[in-house]
C-alpha cells in the first residue's frame, strides 16, 4: 500500500464535495473485486462531480499516489484493486445527461447502469445493444474500460463500436473532450501546446512508421476477430484515415475504450443508439451430449443470422439444481446435456420470427448432434437468459475450497476455428488433470474457460499460473485474443508482450507514458503489470479457521467458507429499476458498504485475518451488517446462495458474547412474551402503548422512532377465540385436516385475520386443529439471539415431528414465522432433529400456498366465491418471495371471478420486523419504501385493494401511504359466498 499520512488525506477530504474514507472496514471492502484479487488500497473517493476528479489527479500528482477507477466493481481481471485511491464513480455519477433521438445518441455520467439506461431509452425507441451478463448492475463507465460485448455482440457490436464522444480528465488536470475528426482537424490538435496536443503528436509519430505498421498487422490479434480487447487498441487506430487510405475516422475514444482507466478518468460518455430489438423474439435451446458436438453446430447456426448464440455446460446447468431461484428456470432443460446451445432469433412480425426457428431447427436436426431442441417463446425467453447470465455466481457453488477460476475466461478466435481451439484447450486441461467449465458467447468465437483450482493450495496457486501461460501461447497460435471483452488487468497483462509481440509491448508503454508520465491512472494494468500470481485473494496455503457457531453451517464447511462463497459478481448492486429485492439498503443508499457483496467480504477478511479471542466482536463487521434487513433476498437471488441474514444472526450472536445483549434487541427477542403478558390486561396495555407519556417513554428507552405507532393488543388472543369456538369449527365432511400453526403477531396482535384465517379453511371444508406450541423464534432470529430461538425450534420439531405430513400440512398466516421451518429450523437444531425439521419444512406452507395446492387438486373452485370487477395490487412479503413464491397468491387471489392482481415490482417494504422501528433506521426504512412501494400505493385508484401477507409489511403501507394493507386471506374471506 502507498504509505500516505492522515494529514494529506484530510487535506485532500477538505477539498472534495464528495466523500474520502481511509478507515480499515472501507479500504477492506474495496481490496477485492469479481476477481481473484486483493490488494489494500490507501483510501477510497466518492467523488460528486468534475471538479472532484480534478482535485484527485492533482492530489495523485502531488502526493506520488495513484488512482483506480471503479464503478461496479466486476470486472474479473482485477482492473479494480490497487494499492492508490480507489474513485468509486457508481453513487454520484449516474445521471443520463441528453438523448438525442434523431440523431440516435445518449449522453451519460459513467456511473450510469446498462438496463436502467435502456429502459430510459425505449419509449425513444432507442436501445444500448452491448450487454453484459451483469447488465442489471454493469455500470457504463465500466463497459469502457473493458469495451464489454455480452451476449448480442454478433448484432451489435462491442461498446467501442458505440462511443462517439468521451470527456475526459487528463493526467495534468485538463478536461479534454475525444471525438470523432477529420484528417484536418487531426492536424489542427498536432498543433496544440498541450498535453491533449502531444498525444496526437505522439500517435501520428509511431502509427507513421510503415514496420511499425506492419508489426502490428502482424503481430495483434485478427482483424476478423471483432471480440478483441488486448493491450491498448492501436491496431484499431491505425485503421483510421489518418494511418490507412479510405479508413475509419479517427477518433481516439477507439483507443480509451477498453484502457481500463489507465489513461484518464472520464467524466461523460456519448453513446450511439440503436433502433429497438425486433418486436418478436424466439429461442430454442439445443441439447448436446458433449460441448464439443454443440460448438460443432455453431457454424451452423451462424448461417441463420441468430441475434444470440450461447452455451451453457453441464457443470453450470448443475450449479442451477440446488438455487432457490434458478430451479424454476431449469424447464426447458431436458434430461442431462453435456453442452446447451441457446440461439436467439428475432423478427418484425410473429410468424417470422417462428419461421426462422423452424428453419434453424430443421438445420439442426439434419445436422443430427443434438438430441433435443425445445422452443422457449414469450416471457419464459426471460427465464432461460437469466439462467445463463447467472454462470459467473452460479459457479461458486462448486462444494470445496476449489473453484472454478477466472484466469482464461475470456479467450476469443475465428469462429472457424473454434472447434478446433477447444480440442487443443481440452488436451492442454488434461495435461493438468483438469476439466474446464465451459460457457458464453460461442456465436462470437470466444469462451469463458475455467479450471477448477484450489488457490489456497501451492499447487493449484502453480497451476493457475502455467494454465495461463499455455492458454496465451495457444491463443497466439490461433491469433486470437486472450481477451475478448473482460480486459487484461492483472491476470492476462503479464502475457502481452507474448501476444503481440516485445516491440509492439514498448510501443504500448509509450503510449500509456504519453497519456500518463506519472503513472497515476491504475498502474500495473495492461503494461508493467506485477506476476499475475501475486496479490491474491487467498494466501498459499492458508488455512481457512473454523468457528463454534449456534446455526449449523456443515454444508458450506463452516461460516467463514459460507462468506466465501461470495465471489463478487455483484448481483447485489442492481438498482430498483432491476426488480427483486436484493438488496434493499445497497438499493436506498447506493453504498458499496450497504451491498450483500460488502457484508460477505468484511466477514471473510475479519475472521480469515484477525488474532482475537473473538473475531466476530470487530465493530467493523457491526457497521457493515446493520444495514442488513434480513429480507433474505440473497438466499435467493445471489447465484452464490450466500444467505446474509442467517450470517448476521450468526454474527450478533457471538458479537453479544463479548459486548453483551442491548436492551432494545432483548425487548424485540421477547416480544411474544411481553406480548402474552400484556395481553392478559389489553385496554391498560394498549393505553401505555398509545398514550404520548408512557408510549413516548418506552420509545425513547428502547430507541424506537417516536413516527412509528407501537403494535396494539387485540382484546382477545387467537388461542383463546380458538379455544373458545373449536366445537363449532369442524366440517362435517372434512377435505382434509391443516395444523394451524399460531405465530406470536397473529395470537396477540391480529387476531381477526388469524380468525379469518381460520373460519376460511372451515367455511372450504377443512378441519383446522391448532394445538400447543412454542412461538416461531422470528424475534429471536432476526436480533441474533439464536441459543433462544434453537430451543423454541427444538420444542416446535419435537411437537410437530409427528403430526405434520403432506396429508395433514402446517400451514400459517405470518410468512416470516410458518417459513422459518424451511429456513433456519435446520440449522438450529440439534443433529438427530435435523432430518425430523427437514421433513416438517416441507410441509409448513403459508395459507396461501396450501389453498393453491388445493385449488390445483380440484378442491376448490372459482364457484365458491362471488363475482365482481375487483382490482387488486400485491406486495408480496420478502421471505416469501425468497423461500417460496408470490404465485400462488397471484392465482388464488384471481379465484374470484372478475377480480384483476397486480404485483407491485417491489422488492422490500423497509419494515423488515423491527428494523424500521429502530430509531436510526426510521429514515432508511422510508427510503426504501419510497423506491417503489409507495408511489404504487399512492397512485392506486381508492377502489384498489391492497394486498399484504406480512404484518410488518402492512404496518409500513400505512405509516408510508396512510392506506390500509389487507391480508390476501382478508380478500378471500370478504368474497367467499
Amino acid at each position: 500500500m502507498i504509505n500516505m499520512k492522515s494529514t494529506q488525506l484530510n487535506i485532500l477530504r477538505a477539498s472534495l464535495d464528495g466523500d474520502l474514507f481511509d478507515d480499515t472496514a472501507m479500504r477492506a471492502l474495496y481490496a477485492t473485486d469479481a476477481s481473484v484479487y486483493r490488494e489494500m488500497p490507501a483510501a477510497v473517493a466518492i467523488p460528486k462531480h468534475t471538479e472532484d476528479l480534478k482535485q484527485l489527479v492533482a492530489f495523485a500528482k502531488s502526493a506520488g499516489t495513484s488512482l483506480i477507477p471503479r464503478a461496479a466493481g466486476t470486472s474479473l481481471a482485477g482492473q479494480c484493486v490497487g494499492s492508490g485511491i480507489v474513485v468509486d464513480t457508481s453513487k454520484y455519477f449516474n445521471q443520463i445527461l441528453e438523448v438525442n433521438p434523431e440523431e440516435s445518441w445518449v449522453r451519460v455520467q459513467p456511473g450510469v447502469i446498462r438496463d436502467d439506461l435502456n429502459k430510459f431509452l425505449k419509449p425513444h425507441g432507442l436501445f444500448f445493444g452491448p450487454n453484459t451478463s451483469t447488465a442489471n448492475r454493469a455500470m457504463v463507465g465500466g463497459m469502457v474500460g473493458n469495451n464489454s460485448c455480452g451476449s448480442y455482440s454478433i448484432v451489435y457490436g462491442t461498446t467501442r463500436d458505440h462511443v462517439m464522444e468521451l470527456e475526459v480528465i487528463l493526467s495534468d488536470g485538463s478536461e479534454v473532450t475525444f471525438g470523432p475528426i477529420t484528417q484536418a482537424e487531426f492536424e489542427a490538435k498536432c498543433k496544440l501546446n498541450s498535453l491533449e496536443g502531444n498525444l496526437y503528436r505522439q500517435i501520428k509519430e509511431e502509427l507513421s512508421q510503415k514496420d511499425q505498421q506492419q508489426r502490428i498487422r502482424a503481430e495483434f490479434p485478427k482483424a476478423s476477430i471483432h471480440r478483441r480487447n488486448t493491450g491498448y487498441a492501436v491496431d484499431v487506430l491505425l485503421e483510421s484515415e489518418v494511418f490507412t487510405e479510405g479508413g475509419r475516422t479517427f477518433n481516439f475514444c477507439d483507443l480509451l475504450t477498453g484502457s481500463e482507466g489507465t489513461l484518464s478518468l472520464i467524466s461523460a460518455i456519448k453513446l450511439h443508439c440503436d433502433p429497438l430489438p425486433p418486436k418478436h423474439i424466439g429461442l430454442l435451446a439445443a441439447h448436446y451430449e458433449t460441448v464439443d458436438e454443440a460448438l460443432q453446430s455453431v457454424l451452423t447456426a451462424m448461417k441463420f443470422k441468430p441475434r444470440a448464440v450461447e452455451l451453457m455446460d453441464k457443470i453450470i446447468m448443475d450449479c442451477t439444481k440446488d438455487n432457490r431461484m434458478y430451479q424454476q428456470n431449469r424447464f426447458f432443460v431436458q434430461g442431462d446435456p453435456g453442452g446447451i446451445l441457446l440461439i436467439e432469433v428475432g423478427g418484425e412480425t410473429e410468424p417470422e420470427m417462428l419461421s426462422a426457428l423452424d428453419e434453424m431447427e430443421s438445420a439442426l436436426t439434419r445436422e443430427g448432434k443434438c438430441y433435443a431442441i425445445p422452443k422457449v417463446l414469450g416471457p419464459d425467453i426471460k427465464k432461460v437468459w437469466d439462467l445463463r447470465k447467472a454462470g459467473l455466481g452460479l459457479l461458486a457453488n462448486v462444494p470445496g475450497d476449489a473453484k472454478p477460476v477466472a484466469v482464461i475466461e475470456d479467450t476469443a478466435v475465428e469462429l472457424a476455428e473454434l472447434p478446433s481451439y477447444i480440442r487443443d484447450f481440452t488436451h492442454i486441461m488434461a495435461n493438468y488433470n483438469q476439466r474446464s467449465v465451459y460457457y458464453a458467447h460461442a456465436g462470437a468465437g470466444e469462451l469463458h474457460l475455467r479450471p477448477i483450482l484450489d488457490l489456497k493450495k501451492s499447487r493449484d496457486r502453480q497451476d493457475f499460473r502455467d494454465i495461463a501461460r499455455d492458454t496465451a501461447e495457444l491463443v497466439k497460435k490461433y491469433q486470437g485474443s486472450l481477451s475478448g471483452e473482460h480486459g487484461d488487468g492483472r491476470v492476462r497483462a503479464e502475457f502481452i508482450p507474448l501476444m503481440v509481440g516485445e516491440e509492439n509491448y514498448e510501443l504500448l508503454r509509450r503510449v500509456k507514458f504519453a497519456w500518463d508520465p506519472q503513472n497515476i491512472f491504475n498502474p500495473g494494468k495492461i503494461v508493467d503489470a506485477p506476476p499475475m500470481d501475486e496479490s491474491l485473494r487467498y494466501e498459499a496455503e492458508q488455512k481457512t479457521p473454523q468457528f463454534d457457531t449456534v446455526m449449523d453451517f456443515s454444508d458450506t464447511g463452516g461460516i467463514l467458507r459460507a462468506a466465501e462463497k461470495c465471489n463478487g459478481s455483484g448481483d447485489c448492486r442492481k438498482s430498483h429499476l432491476s426488480g427483486g429485492t436484493m438488496c434493499p439498503s445497497f438499493m436506498a443508499t447506493r453504498n458499496e458498504k450497504d451491498t450483500t457483496r460488502a457484508r460477505a467480504n468484511i466477514l471473510r477478511e475479519v475472521l480469515t485475518r484477525s488474532n482475537d479471542e473473538n473475531p466476530f466482536a470487530n465493530p467493523d463487521i457491526y457497521e457493515v451488517m446493520d444495514l442488513c434487513l434480513s429480507c433474505k433476498g440473497c438466499a435467493s437471488e445471489c447465484p452464490s446462495n450466500v444467505n446474509v441474514a442467517s450470517l448476521k444472526a450468526e454474527f450478533l450472536q457471538q458479537y453479544y458474547r463479548t459486548h453483551g445483549v442491548p436492551l432494545r434487541a432483548k425487548a424485540f427477542a421477547f416480544f411474544g412474551r411481553l406480548n402474552k403478558m400484556a395481553s392478559f390486561f389489553p385496554v391498560l396495555s394498549n393505553f401505555a402503548l398509545s398514550n404520548k407519556l408512557s408510549g413516548g417513554f418506552l420509545k425513547r428507552t428502547l430507541k424506537v422512532a417516536p413516527e412509528r405507532n407501537l403494535p396494539l393488543i387485540h382484546k382477545q388472543t387467537l388461542r383463546t377465540w380458538y379455544g373458545r369456538n373449536r366445537r363449532h369449527l369442524n366440517p362435517k365432511e372434512p377435505k382434509g385436516k391443516v395444523y394451524f400453526f399460531c405465530d406470536e403477531f397473529t395470537d396477540y396482535n391480529d387476531t381477526p385475520i388469524g380468525i379469518m384465517g381460520i373460519k376460511l379453511l372451515v367455511k372450504l371444508g377443512y378441519e383446522v386443529v391448532m394445538v400447543k406450541h412454542a412461538e416461531s423464534g422470528r424475534g429471536p432470529i432476526s436480533k441474533g439471539l439464536l441459543e433462544m430461538a434453537q430451543k423454541m425450534a427444538s420444542h416446535n420439531v419435537h411437537i410437530f415431528k409427528d403430526l405434520i405430513t403432506a396429508e395433514t400440512p402446517l400451514v400459517g398466516v405470518e410468512p416470516s414465522a410458518i417459513l422459518g421451518f424451511r429456513d433456519e429450523y435446520p440449522r438450529l437444531v440439534s443433529e438427530q432433529d435435523r432430518e425430523d425439521a427437514k421433513r416438517i419444512g416441507q410441509h409448513a406452507l403459508t395459507i396461501e400456498e396450501f389453498l393453491h395446492r388445493e385449488w390445483k387438486a380440484g378442491k376448490i373452485s372459482s364457484d365458491q366465491f362471488h363475482q365482481a370487477p375487483k382490482q387488486v395490487l400485491l406486495h408480496g412479503h420478502c421471505h416469501q418471495k425468497a423461500l417460496s413464491s408470490i404465485d400462488p397468491t397471484v392465482e388464488l387471489l384471481q379465484l374470484p371471478k372478475g377480480y384483476e392482481v397486480e404485483v407491485i415490482p417491489s422488492g422490500c417494504c423497509g419494515m423488515a420486523g423491527s428494523f424500521g422501528y429502530e430509531a436510526e433506521h426510521y429514515a432508511l426504512s422510508m427510503k426504501v419504501g419510497e423506491l417503489v412501494l409507495f408511489p404504487a400505493v399512492r397512485d392506486a385508484a381508492p377502489q384498489t385493494l391492497i394486498a399484504a401477507p406480512g404484518t410488518s409489511c402492512r404496518h409500513q403501507i400505512h405509516d408510508g401511504t396512510k392506506r390500509k394493507a389487507l391480508h390476501p386471506l382478508e380478500i378471500l374471506w370478504q368474497a367467499l359466498k
